[in-house]
């Protein structure tokens, strides 16, 4: 089967065509980052516009790296939530039309399943069950895998997600949007030593995260180190950035090696754009190899937002048996432990 996937949840406009057989064909994506990065984060409907402007032609690259013609498609997938909801429409009305008009199937798709089993796209994907981390600008969540659709939410965080929390403290320090890549790179001539940053709620049991303390803490350093000009020494600057990474890091670490304990599990997954920071993935093989375990994570252009995982996600779920009525509908709220099961030995 031949699954065209369709991304469009928020800033990247992603397609690919996956085969069932073959795997992945061909794949392209569209970044709205230099649209953004004036206004320091996503506007929901320069987004939605550019989305528009790029979704078809996109299509037709994809489609003419892979040789493959549009009477070949045998379904289609496309994200149906969470996202932006306007951005969610472009993506749900045009895979909607084409599989009506083609007279082949499709589905909506979660965009936070697509993430977690973006990894199962390696060469050596990691097998059931597994503890998941998705840890993106809007997510932060472990949660137990058993099969696909079968998740157990085991902890989330309370208020902002670890990328959100980047982007804002890169913001503070007068990085550019998207703060997680500017802030690892800022950190690398920094010595995080200087400033003891706290790991929020890693004093306590339980599995939740909360990032906002992180971030006021930034706030208030940035604040009490800025001179009589209302300036911040670049040394400093870096300095800052280490140790509000290194924190991230040490918190999001912490977390994972409890959810190992708690579940007896050996094989973690990591997925989302933060999971491509190289600092946690690092941090992660070296706590799964003393536990006698495995991480397992995406290629780097496979962890933000991209049409790959959408069309392996839905052709799961279509070889399943599953697909979308004819209503064209989006979820922009949809949690993931709400997703059905399917039956694991069809994928």
């Amino acid at each position: 089967m031949r699954v065209l996937g369709l991304e469009t949840s928020c800033d990247e406009t992603g397609v690919a065509l996956y085969d069932t057989d073959k795997g992945l064909l061909s794949d392209a994506l569209y970044s709205q980052i230099e649209l953004h990065k004036e206004f320091g984060g996503v506007v929901p409907e320069l987004a939605s516009r550019d989305h528009v402007r790029k979704i078809i032609p996109l299509i037709e690259e994809v489609l003419a790296k892979a040789d493959c013609r549009r009477s070949e498609i045998d379904a289609i997938a496309y994200t149906s939530g969470p996202g932006l909801s306007g951005a969610l429409m472009v993506g749900a009305c045009v895979g909607r039309s084409m599989a009506m008009a083609m007279d082949i199937p499709s589905i909506g798709v979660h965009h936070m399943e697509g993430h977690l089993l973006a990894p199962m796209l390696e060469e050596s994907p990691p097998a059931f069950p597994f503890v998941a981390l998705l840890v993106s600008g809007g997510h932060t969540q472990l949660i137990e895998v058993q099969a696909i659709g079968e998740y157990t939410l085991l902890g989330e965080s309370l208020d902002d997600a670890a990328g959100e929390a980047f982007d804002k403290a890169a913001k503070m320090l007068g990085l550019a949007y998207p703060g997680g890549p500017n802030i690892a790179a800022l950190a690398l001539q920094g010595n995080g030593d200087r400033f003891k940053f706290p790991r929020p709620m890693t004093n306590r049991p339980g599995l939740d995260f909360s990032f906002s303390g992180l971030k006021t803490f930034t706030m208030n350093t940035v604040a009490a180190n800025k001179d009589a000009n209302g300036a911040v020494d670049p040394q400093i600057k870096a300095d800052i950035a280490d140790a509000f990474e290194r924190a991230v890091v040490d918190t999001l670490v912490l977390k994972c090696k409890r959810a190992l304990q708690q579940t007896a599990m050996k094989q973690l997954v990591i997925a989302g754009g933060v999971s491509a920071n190289n600092r946690l993935r690092e941090r992660l093989e070296q706590v799964l190899t003393s536990m006698g375990g495995k991480v397992f994570y995406a290629r780097p252009e496979f962890c933000t937002d991209n049409g790959a995982m959408i069309a392996y996600a839905g052709a799961q779920r279509l070889v399943a048996g599953q697909q979308e009525p004819l209503a064209v509908t989006i979820k922009p709220r949809w949690p993931l432990d709400q997703l059905p099961a399917i039956n694991n030995d069809q994928t």
